[in-house]
């Protein structure tokens, strides 16, 4: 088939309304667009055919996933230039194909059918969440949810996160690119410690306790006692091995326990970090009152969140398509403002609310560089498309922090009593100085 990109991209121009901003090289070698950036590499036509039958991310990361499509230079670039066409344009161009009706984009679409090849799409890779049960963020289902991201191999973890095992945005000094990933997530488990203002036999609750970091930092530097819960048995395991290797088994207790079944309140103090993108919407509040009904008067959270933008009608959000099938299944955002909200209605004072969605972006480039530079360990230790899904996702959403279409906030809230007294400082943020 001669010169395919040049069609592809005259197509691609056609159904966007607007210049492909980036370069295609086609499965017969050809290529087309503008010169001295990355490179679209379309490897195989069965890419058409997903895109025809599920246009949008969703096709598009089968694709990816299948190692049909891939990048050629700089991924950040091409997902940036990549961004204004597919997610920052007005109208919905994800479901384009499905919808056109005008004449021009209906021709179009049946080019691209011929140039796709015969009925029917290819089978979507075996790695896409499939056979969910239940209504969303039942137990059942949100079990199984954790499992799909979480339970994939603690090798491949400490293969991305490094030595930290921390999967939460790190905090970075303002000469960020200077300091290591491992002392970044140091100073971020100690901005929480000292936020939550721990002292030596304060009680803590770590909801979605991931391999225990927060845990270890928490009893180790301030002499807490710990309870920390996941939905993952591949976690808690690699959490309980530390814990004992560190010899404070006294101190930490890690449960394979969901959040709605904890009765042991009270708390002095609850950290919950990446969790609550895990929660829910329609549970979100629900998630705000078990938390305070933890708390004993006075206690602490210190409740660290992924926000979105808001949208123009709220009711129209949906997540994102890629991001539900193959990376956090049934995951959430919100907007920052209804996260205060809801922490308010179900009593808390927020007392702080710190925006750090710049050290996100860095945080993701590093991991994104340790998967990179092991990468065929990382296919060993998963699958080639899991690797895959990895990357891409690491590296769009630095690229989305970055443009300031998601955000991350630490709230801090307290359980403040009748009385008045939240215990808080009158100028509370010490933590800003640095030793």
């Amino acid at each position: 088939m001669a010169d395919a990109a040049s069609r592809l991209t005259t197509l691609a121009e056609e159904l966007l309304g607007g210049p492909l901003p980036v370069r295609l090289r086609a499965w017969d070698g050809s290529e087309a667009g503008p010169t001295g950036g990355p490179v679209l590499v379309v490897r195989d036509r069965r890419a058409l055919r997903r895109l025809i039958w599920k246009p949008g991310e969703l096709g598009l990361a089968r694709a990816w996933v299948a190692g049909e499509i891939d990048v050629e230079g700089d991924l950040y670039a091409l997902l940036d230039q990549l961004s204004g066409v597919l997610w920052e344009r007005d109208g919905d161009t994800r479901s384009l194909l499905a919808s056109a009706r005008d004449p021009r984009l209906r021709a179009a679409a049946r080019a691209l059918l011929r140039l796709a090849g015969p009925y029917p799409p290819p089978k979507p890779p075996a790695e896409e969440m499939r056979g969910r049960s239940g209504g969303r963020h039942t137990r059942r289902r949100d079990k199984q949810a954790i499992s799909h991201h979480y339970d994939v191999g603690n090798d491949f973890y400490e293969l991305v996160l490094g030595p930290s095992m921390v999967y939460s945005c790190a905090y970075w000094p303002s000469d960020g690119p200077e300091a290591t990933l491992e002392q970044a997530q140091h100073d971020k488990l100690d901005l929480i410690a000292r936020k939550l203002n721990l002292k030596e036999g304060d009680r803590l609750l770590d909801v979605g306790c991931g391999w225990g970091s927060m845990a270890l930092h928490a009893a180790r530097a301030y002499g807490a006692r710990v309870v920390g819960i996941t939905l993952s048995r591949e976690q808690a395991a690699y959490a309980r091995k530390r814990i004992a290797e560190e010899g404070l088994t006294d101190r930490i207790e890690i449960r394979v326990q969901d959040y709605r079944d904890v009765t042991d309140g009270p708390y002095d103090a609850i950290s919950s970090i990446g969790m609550a993108e895990h929660v829910g919407a329609v549970r979100y509040r629900e998630y705000a009152d078990i938390l305070y009904g933890l708390l004993r008067p006075g206690g602490r959270l210190l409740n660290h969140q992924i926000s979105r933008r808001p949208e123009p009608d709220e009711e129209a959000y949906e997540v994102d398509a890629f991001i539900d099938a193959y990376v956090f299944p049934d995951g959430e955002l919100a907007p920052m403002g209804r996260t205060l909200s809801t922490l308010e209605d179900a009593g808390f004072e927020v007392r702080d609310v710190e925006a750090i969605r710049e050290h996100y972006a860095l945080t993701l480039r590093r991991w994104v560089a340790n998967l990179e530079r092991d990468w065929p360990r990382a296919v060993r230790l998963t699958s080639p498309g899991r690797a895959r899904i990895w990357r891409l996702y690491m590296a769009a959403s630095a690229v989305s922090f970055e443009r300031n279409r998601i955000g991350v906030n630490q709230f801090l809230a307290v359980k403040t009593p009748v009385s008045g007294k939240s215990g808080t400082a009158l100028r509370p943020r010490v933590w800003d100085e640095r030793a």
